[in-house]
């Protein structure tokens, strides 16, 4: 059987549906989705747990990426990543048409030690809001363990959060141990570790679909909480010109970095020593690989191009905007 070369890969969603879901996924992304009314994340690139993504077309349709991390680390995620059991970084859509509950994610070392899974730091990028929308972010100035612990137990959490009316291409980086919750009305796009862990400290009053309270995790959600955060607003950074158009630096942490391109040229993306991540966000182009691949890039779509490609070029269709994400060296 012949081995083929790695290209720019683009996988099935996985589709969560949870209280606070909607139908924009699939009437504004195009996503998949059913007649439900409740469709609340599709997850682009995923390898946790039971959740891990499957290429969708081309040469390697059907293979997991667990898979292709295992057996072909080096050509995928690059020299500068090193081998992996997992692929670091997990890319998601959200809908939240309701509320999200609030909640703190943990660090590396309180993820392993509460919750049997990694830290999870996260950034939000808004694709979509509604003029009322609001995001909560971090706690405002002067909150204490104390105080904040004796808010849950009162059910007051919410005139401790720090609050904002997110406006599309704002981005939010919510570094773990941040307070947050995403607001109704929110559509964006995530980029996070590879970690599913949350605790839930505060969820509006509301019960679940089996007309219980969902379980709240506050032990832990003080414990995970940084009270030096304090509060979070978009991240404002520069906007710069270059020959194909205009890019952007947005979110940049220990484990991935965020731009922000707007082109009407060809443009070059993608590096030989790590993979690149591309998520549209609107218009449209094509991705076309030195292996002769050729991926559309339009909003809801999310491609992962490996290192083994090096540089691929993006051909716009007028105007393209999109995003890209790398991954730091771990040496």
């Amino acid at each position: 059987m012949k081995e083929y070369s790695l290209e720019p890969l683009e996988f099935r969603p996985i589709l969560k549906r949870l209280i606070w879901g909607g139908r924009k996924l699939g009437r504004v992304l195009g996503k998949p989705i059913g007649p439900e009314s409740d469709y609340a994340e599709s997850w682009e690139i995923a390898d946790r747990r039971d959740d891990v993504s499957v290429v969708a077309s081309g040469r390697f349709a059907g293979q997991s990426l667990r898979e292709l991390v295992r057996t072909r680390g080096d050509e995928l995620l690059g020299a500068a990543i090193g081998p992996k059991e997992q692929f670091p970084l997990l890319v998601k859509y959200l809908d939240a048409e309701r509320v999200l509950s609030v909640q703190v994610h943990p660090d590396d070392e309180l993820g392993a030690r509460l919750a049997g899974d990694n830290g999870k730091s996260e950034a939000w990028f808004v694709l979509q809001a509604d003029p009322e929308a609001l995001i909560y972010a971090g706690l405002k100035p002067g909150v204490d363990r104390s105080t904040f612990q004796r808010a849950i137990e009162s059910g007051t959490v919410e005139p401790l959060l720090h609050r904002f009316h997110p406006e599309p291409g704002d981005c939010v980086m919510i570094h773990a141990g941040t307070v947050h919750a995403i607001g109704g009305g929110v559509l964006l796009a995530e980029i996070q570790q590879m970690s599913d862990a949350t605790f839930r400290v505060y969820d509006w009053g509301r019960v679940g679909p089996n007309g219980e309270p969902r379980a709240l995790h506050v032990e832990q959600a003080l414990e995970a909480t940084d009270f030096e955060i304090g509060p979070v607003d978009p991240l404002r950074s520069p906007i710069q010109a270059f020959e194909s158009g205009t890019y952007q630096d947005l979110a940049e942490c220990k484990y991935f970095k965020i731009k922000r391109y707007r082109i009407d040229r060809r443009c070059a993306i993608g590096s030989s020593d790590r993979f690149t991540i591309v998520l549209g966000v609107s218009g449209e182009g094509e991705i076309e690989s030195s292996t002769g691949a050729r991926l559309s890039v339009a909003a809801g779509r999310t491609i992962l191009i490996p290192a083994a490609t090096g540089k691929n070029i993006v051909n716009p269709a007028g105007t393209v905007e999109f995003l890209t994400c790398v991954a730091p060296s771990t040496s």
